[in-house]
């Protein structure tokens, strides 16, 4: 069996790991913030209640707001990064998968543990035609046939959240999932999206600098993703993610984001009426302030 190899990347919430590395930098602008609030309540009240893995980097802002929002709740895990990066390339090697495999059994994501979860798997990335989603699916898929569970238990639990650009609605509107052989093996109710501003999702996607490299198949096993990088592209990045964090423990942010969740249909469930309360009634999170905090 593989060595886990994951990408490092800062804990923004506790902040024990950045000593003085933001010392003396801009304030970042957050462009987009209105957008990316509307996004995070809509991905959390389409989640079922269930534990959503941002799939790459796409989608890394969102994920930096709803930490800071679930920080003082009591879902402070209910969002996490899932690194990977796989389009239109060769099939694997079987040092790859080996490889792809020891990742995510580490986090959690292995056939016998999908099996066994008690909430949904929620896997949301901003998605143009779906590829990335594919090969994952593919990836999983072949790996549970292998181990030999149960594919009828682990398709119910398994949802795809598709972050699109959003466009004007008829009959004859192209949507990803439709192209999608696969999205057949699931419930209908597995596969929803969240749509947002196009150029907030071109922001996210095609020229936001992220805080760590995009994990493709050649980086799976190589051990330089697992330093962090001062780099002065990385270290804007990193300000705009705190910031995120940060804004997303305000009280306003929280109260925007439960107003947000009241409005959607699923608001009618108990888990989604309980997280509303907690987000309006927690007070601002008192982050340390990262000059703080050791080296």
């Amino acid at each position: 069996m593989a060595t886990p190899n994951l990408p490092f990347r800062w804990d923004l919430v506790r902040r024990d790991q950045l000593g003085t590395l933001l010392e003396g930098r801009a304030e970042p602008t957050l462009p987009y913030l209105d957008m990316l609030i509307e996004c995070g309540a809509k991905v959390l009240a389409r989640s079922g209640d269930g534990d959503v893995h941002f799939v790459g980097r796409s989608a890394d802002s969102v994920f930096d707001l709803l930490s800071g929002a679930l920080s003082a709740t009591s879902r402070p895990d209910r969002v996490r990064l899932l690194p990977f990066s796989y389009r239109l390339e060769q099939p694997l090697l079987a040092h790859e998968v080996r490889q792809m495999r020891a990742n995510l059994e580490a986090m959690g994501l292995s056939p016998r543990r999908l099996a066994r979860r008690r909430r949904p798997l929620v896997l949301a990335d901003l998605v143009y035609a779906g590829y990335t989603f594919t090969h994952l699916y593919g990836f999983l898929r072949e790996w549970i046939d292998e181990e030999r569970e149960s594919w009828d238990v682990i398709r119910l639990k398994l949802r795809f959240l598709g972050i699109t650009a959003r466009r004007k609605t008829s009959p004859k509107t192209w949507r990803w999932w439709q192209d999608a052989a696969w999205t057949a093996d699931l419930p209908r109710r597995n596969i929803t999206n969240v749509s947002i501003h196009p150029y907030a999702w071109s922001y996210l996607g095609d020229h936001q600098h992220k805080l760590t490299p995009s994990f493709r198949r050649t980086r799976w096993a190589d051990e330089a993703v697992t330093m962090p990088r001062h780099d002065d592209k990385t270290l804007d990045a990193l300000a705009e993610a705190v910031a995120l964090v940060e804004r997303g423990g305000t009280s306003a942010v929280r109260t925007r984001i439960a107003r947000q969740m009241v409005e959607e249909p699923s608001f009618a469930q108990p888990w989604l009426r309980s997280l509303v309360l907690e987000l309006r009634r927690t007070r601002r999170v008192p982050f340390p302030p990262s000059s703080e905090v050791a080296t």
